[in-house]
């Protein structure tokens, strides 16, 4: 059924018109992509459905032979035992002949066959609970090991995307994409693999048990099955929407809660709270009437083919107690005497039909059930999904090239650039940096500043241009060498849970801890570290919020810096350092940095003095290229107008202080 025929939108609803769209043939497809996650563990998985069949026959013959004995051999006692069943309860032949003058067992043989079941049920519910416990903890080893490995698949693949994907992607979507709706790949083994095999293997063989107790109970549940089926072809497409819509809404939540909690500084700053907690609680509400909806859909279709069943289960009922009634014989095949130890309609028989009846029943109410919870379950694998179809718009080349041994010079060569068609970036962009200098890229928000920077570490490739290293296209190189050779302190001084050596030596294993410390004396940091109360192995606590901002950006300046790479590029380095502190640490990265290439962004004129070369960048475009000095000298220049505003607005707010 087509899925436009079901609104996508109800009020209050999020909006999923951007959603992907699920049909039976994606179905299919979603179901194949979930292989190179099981394939690793496709022998468990053969043994456990091994076990899982082998327990399920070996119950339902232990069921049919226990049901007989109880309550025709003991209970009514009117029957003789049957040789297989006289030899599985270690019984002589006397059982199976029974009384020479009655034809039924006597009571005292009717007791000992009981005194023998007690003791069968009792090795039997030994090895049921060792046998589920055992079932059950292998199973779940095998579905969050497949899981672990969809997950790990999915950050991997995240990591990858280039930053024009970060930035129009919500952080909470992607999180509740990796931890929640990768979760459902689990359900998809237990509710689209194992549960159809179970419900099959129950079904076949209530069906088959009915066709030698009475073939034409089989009409019955034909004539429920139809207006099921033609419930599911109904409800299915209204389940899937609102099941997309209930995974959206939770995905926006979640990224409510992120926000909520990153920009907590800024809510309180700004009186925020109630404006806060007001949108949470709209995105929460909304969040619930979602799953609620979903859970209705399902609810009424259960209970629609409920009360068919039920109505099913009772006329089938009463049709088979008439029959016991009536005594009436049944033609089992002898081939068949261990599953149907039954010659005529009585008290066993009439027991094992109707939960054969009801279970046939049963078995299919759960395919409804388990159908419904599918339609959730595929919404959830093509939302996660969707970032491993993603294509990571930089990669390595099949081939790339060797690192340079040396860099000597980097260019940018008529680059253009523009995250959206419609509003370009940078321009016609060209700027040559060598070996041994600092080169320090000014201009106004928004100019391209740090798309520039990005480019170099191939965070994005130019439309248009390159960008080279040695005369070499960075397109030419790997990704992962590139990076390797680039350190970058940002300016937002992002810093990780763990200790002060930790976040300086981030991302290089078993680093030296002289390194680290040599890279926090050049960025001024050694003196606080000194200071706190465990130096180096202080533990800084959640986002380095133990320390101040200009504390956190020494220690960004540090992590730079310890990658001891050719390349380093410094966003706004100093922007929250003191003057003193500034010239320091400029002073230290100058005299590091001599055999190597750094780029510097920033508005501070300390800073940019600094620099070898100031590239002045205007609307993506480089204006005006040279030293201080040089671009101070020009009369109507831009940069100059730029120093003088800078220089007028300093001297302002010293006066206004």
């Amino acid at each position: 059924m087509s899925e436009a025929r079901f609104p996508v939108n109800l009020p209050g609803d999020p909006d999923i018109s951007d959603a992907p769209r699920i049909t039976g043939r994606r179905i299919l497809e979603l179901a194949a992509k979930t292989w190179p996650f099981l394939r690793p563990l496709k022998m468990h998985l053969i043994f456990y459905l091994i076990l899982i069949g082998l327990s399920g026959l070996v119950g339902t013959v232990a069921y049919t032979q226990g049901l007989d004995l109880l309550s025709n051999k003991v209970l009514v006692g009117e029957e003789k035992l049957l040789p297989i069943q006289a030899s599985l309860l270690w019984l002589d032949d006397s059982f199976v002949n029974a009384d020479s003058e009655t034809g039924v067992p006597t009571e005292e043989q009717r007791k000992i066959v009981l005194d023998r079941l007690l003791v069968w049920m009792a090795i039997l519910l030994v090895v049921a609970i060792g046998t589920f416990i055992a079932v059950w903890y292998w199973g779940t080893w095998i579905w969050h090991s497949v899981n672990q490995s969809l997950r790990v698949a999915m950050v991997e693949r995240s990591e990858h995307l280039s930053l024009r994907h970060h930035s129009d992607t919500r952080v909470g979507d992607t999180v509740f994409r990796v931890y929640q709706d990768s979760a459902q790949i689990i359900n998809l083994i237990q509710e689209g693999l194992i549960g159809p095999v179970g419900l099959l293997f129950g079904f076949g063989w209530a069906m088959l048990l009915l066709v030698f107790l009475a073939p034409s109970l089989l009409l019955a549940l034909l004539v429920v099955g139809v207006p099921t089926l033609w419930l599911m072809i109904v409800f299915t497409p209204r389940i899937r929407g609102r099941a997309l819509a209930n995974r959206v809404a939770n995905s926006d939540l979640t990224s409510r809660l992120q926000e909520t909690f990153v920009a907590a500084k800024i809510i309180k700053a700004n009186r925020a709270e109630d404006e806060a907690l007001r949108r949470f609680d709209r995105d929460s509400h909304r969040a619930l009437d979602a799953a609620f909806r979903v859970r209705l859909e399902m609810i009424v279709l259960s209970l629609l083919v409920m009360m068919m069943g039920g109505l099913c289960v009772i006329v089938t009922e009463y049709v088979m107690a008439s029959w016991s009634n009536e005594g009436s014989s049944l033609n089992v095949p002898a081939v068949m005497v261990f599953l149907v130890p039954f010659v005529a309609w009585n008290l066993g028989a009439f027991q094992f039909g109707r939960e054969q009846t009801g279970g046939a029943i049963g078995q299919g109410y759960g395919a409804v059930r388990m159908w419904s919870q599918l339609q959730d379950l595929f919404i959830a694998l093509e939302r996660a999904f969707f970032i491993l179809d993603l294509e990571p718009e930089v990669e390595s080349p099949d081939d790339p090239e060797p690192f340079p041994v040396a860099v000597e010079q980097l260019e940018w060569r008529g680059v253009d650039f523009a995250y959206e068609p419609s509003r370009p970036v940078l321009e016609s962009l060209d700027l040559v940096a060598d070996v041994g200098t600092i080169t320090a890229i000014v201009g106004a928000t928004g100019s391209g500043k740090s798309t520039l920077m990005s480019m170099l570490l191939r965070l994005y490739d130019p439309d248009q241009g390159a960008v080279l290293i040695n005369g070499v296209d960075l397109k030419r190189l790997s990704v992962e060498d590139i990076r390797a050779n680039t350190a970058i302190a940002l300016q937002k001084n992002v810093l990780f849970t763990g200790s002060v050596a930790d976040n300086i030596g981030y991302a290089i294993p078993n680093i030296d801890r002289d390194r680290i410390v040599e890279a926090a004396k050049i960025a001024c940091a050694d003196e606080f570290i000194d200071e706190l109360d465990g130096g180096y192995d202080t533990e800084l606590g959640e986002r380095g919020v133990k320390l101040s901002t200009g504390q956190r950006q020494r220690l960004s300046i540090a992590r730079a810096v310890v990658r001891d790479t050719p390349i380093l590029i410094l966003d706004e380095p100093t922007a929250s350092l003191d003057a003193v502190n500034e010239q320091r640490v400029l002073a230290n990265l100058e005299s590091w940095g001599r055999q190597r290439v750094v780029f510097v962004i920033t508005h501070r004129l300390s800073t940019i003095r600094e620099a070898d070369t100031i590239a002045f960048l205007e609307e993506g475009r480089i204006v005006e290229l040279g030293s201080h000095a040089q671009l101070m000298d020009r009369e109507d220049g831009r940069y100059r107008r730029f120093v003088q505003a800078e220089t007028t607005g300093h001297a302002e707010a010293m006066r206004d202080e």
